[in-house]
């Protein structure tokens, strides 16, 4: 308990599945936690869970792929905490149909881009800002499996990967000022983002996963997400920063 006392932690994507999880463990361990997504209604049910188990939490509506809406959550951040120590980038979306890159829509790849890799990258940049001032600050991105490895949807696996290299330039740009990041990169993870109608999944797409991968070696929880985040949000990990920490109980191996 505690492991994140008088930390102030951001995290996008806070309404439901990883960043729900992220952002109860984070207030159980003493932080206080600015949740954001683009529906409020759901924001104020996670908020209100958190504060019946005695958390301190901001719910802020934010779709970060507009940069507006990203100041504004920072500013929030800022006027109700003062600080801000921890960005945990969660917030992202997936695409129907599992499509590889031949058939990958011009609709899908501009919304999948906007949303997973740009917005991540706005809501980098604002924090960055207001981390400066900070002696010690981690910043934690949920990537996945398919930026590490390239075996996903095409638009979705290109702005995972983009997140992995923005982590490395993250941490390299900042190294030795006391500002850390990491990205974890899950395979597949048991919520309702990640459930689709088999029957609407590319087969060809789901044949090349099947010979690369050993899909039956297990799905994640979102605690077991959590868990690595919040390791990596606390101090005990002040030794790392730029790591690609994959955790799919080795599928991709």
């Amino acid at each position: 308990m505690n492991r994140l006392a008088d930390k102030v932690a951001v995290i996008t994507g806070g309404n439901a599945g990883v960043g729900a999880e992220i952002a109860k463990l984070f207030a159980d361990e003493g932080a206080q936690v600015v949740i954001s997504a683009r529906r409020m209604d759901k924001l104020e049910k996670i908020a209100e869970e958190i504060r019946e188990s005695g958390g301190d939490v901001l719910p802020v509506q934010c779709d970060i792929s507009k940069p507006e809406d990203v100041q504004n959550l920072v500013n929030q951040a800022i006027h109700e905490y003062g600080q801000i120590d921890i960005l945990v980038n969660n917030a992202g979306i997936l695409e129907a149909g599992m499509k590889p890159i031949e058939c990958a829509k011009d609709e899908d790849i501009n919304r999948i881009i906007d949303t997973n890799l740009k917005g991540t990258m706005f809501v980098t940049r604002a924090v960055l800002q207001e981390m400066q001032e900070n002696d010690r600050a981690s910043i934690v991105n949920i990537a996945s499996v398919a930026g590490e490895k390239g075996c996903g949807p095409a638009a979705y696996a290109v702005a995972k990967a983009g997140i992995i290299g923005l982590t490395k330039h993250t941490a390299f740009r900042f190294t030795g000022t006391g500002i850390r990041c990491n990205v974890i990169c899950p395979g597949t993870i048991a919520t309702s983002m990640s459930n689709q109608d088999v029957s609407t999944l590319n087969k060809d797409m789901m044949k090349a996963m099947r010979s690369h991968l050993d899909l039956s070696a297990g799905v994640a929880n979102v605690e077991d997400i959590a868990n690595i985040a919040l390791f990596l949000a606390s101090d005990e990990s002040n030794a790392m920063t730029g790591q690609v920490l994959v955790s799919d109980f080795g599928a991709s191996l």
